[in-house]
């Protein structure tokens, strides 16, 4: 394992945390849109990784998703866990430019409220991961009650897809 500290770009042999500014270098998601503010477990031998998301009531998402009742959306919460798993697949050898887009979203099931306050915990573990596709099982939860969970699969389009 190499010393690194958290603003240092992410190799396969870096250890967690991960700020803001290394997720900014490993996926192309930014504010708004980017939903997980760090990284607090890199496991890559046990194909695992685990985001936060502190969810604030100045959130872009409450102004309608309900006035007067703010309720993250459960596609949000899906969405914070596939930037998770991102973050995950750009750090592994030959994935570090290359951008995955969702294939599947399966078993999903929406367990809790997720509420202005909240901190979310993103929990992904990797069960599938080649050179143009990917699987991984993820977990969100608020103060270890499972709010989101599901099977997320991506593939990576060949060059020129995207522009």
């Amino acid at each position: 394992m190499t010393d690194a500290t958290p603003d240092t770009p992410a190799t396969p042999s870096i250890a967690a945390p991960f700020s803001t500014k290394v997720i900014e270098g490993l996926i192309p998601h930014r504010w708004p849109f980017l939903l997980v503010d760090r990284i607090v477990e890199y496991a890559p031998a046990e194909k695992r990784i685990v985001g936060i998301k502190a969810v604030t009531a100045t959130e872009w998402f409450f102004q309608g998703h309900f006035p007067g009742l703010p309720v993250m959306p459960g596609v949000i919460q899906v969405e914070a866990l596939a930037q998770t798993m991102a973050v995950y697949v750009a750090t592994q050898p030959g994935f570090g430019d290359r951008i995955g887009l969702f294939a599947g979203i399966d078993e999903v099931r929406f367990k809790r409220v997720v509420v202005p306050g909240d901190t979310l915990r993103l929990e992904i573990t990797m069960e599938k991961l080649g050179s143009r596709f990917g699987k991984g099982r993820g977990v969100a939860s608020v103060d270890g009650e499972v709010a989101c969970e599901g099977v997320l699969t991506f593939i990576i389009p060949p060059a020129g897809v995207l522009g």
